[in-house]
């Protein structure tokens, strides 16, 4: 048994390695090579002896490593987009995380709130827990980077709170957006919300 779980444990940090560091894998990506135990097992080993580490509940990576900072710790983002990739979702961030985001909060919330038409959960990443809230498709259909942000982010100010000097930072990180992107998202917006992006397609083209 010990035999099968090391050739387990050696076809998973092959696949691994070859991946290249910073790639993260969840502990069903390995399900071909072995039992669920012996897979187990075998991450837990490469865990112990460093050629991995155990990100969250089932999700494991090889560490990105910078010759001046040492270790690059995996970014929340980029652990939702693999979740969300997993689960064949889309995923909108939203509430302080969307405003921290768009540089309109300083704040780094603990608790990272993302919309999707997938699966409800919460993931717990040292100490912040990633939440995926369960919403109507519609408002994961934005397809632009930037706009989705900016929608999430209005909402969370909301309209009466909004201050025009948030507006206007909106408005000009908005003129970045490809503009084919801005007019689809636009449609997906609120009214009013709706009026402070369309001002952008004024300055805007799409090359």
């Amino acid at each position: 048994m010990q035999k099968v779980t090391k050739t387990v444990e050696i076809q998973i940090l092959n696949r691994i390695k070859k991946a290249g560091r910073g790639v993260l894998f969840f502990t069903e990506s390995f399900i071909t090579f072995g039992t669920a135990n012996a897979v187990r097992k075998a991450l837990q080993r490469l865990v112990k002896v460093g050629e991995i580490e155990r990100v969250s509940v089932g999700i494991y990576v090889r560490p990105r490593m910078d010759t001046v900072i040492g270790k690059v710790s995996t970014g929340i983002e980029d652990i939702a987009k693999a979740i969300a990739r997993r689960d064949r979702a889309r995923i909108v961030p939203t509430g302080v995380y969307a405003l921290n985001r768009l540089g309109l909060s300083s704040q780094v919330p603990l608790r990272v709130v993302f919309l999707t038409d997938g699966s409800a959960r919460k993931i717990k990443v040292g100490n912040t827990t990633i939440t995926f809230k369960k919403t109507a498709p519609k408002n994961v259909a934005a397809v632009g980077e930037i706009s989705q942000l900016a929608i999430q982010a209005l909402r969370t100010i909301g309209e009466k709170n909004v201050a025009e000097h948030e507006i206007k930072k909106i408005q000009q990180l908005l003129i970045k957006e490809k503009r084919s992107k801005l007019e689809h998202d636009i449609r997906l917006a609120p009214a009013w919300i709706r009026e402070i992006m369309k001002q952008v397609l004024k300055v805007t083209t799409d090359e």
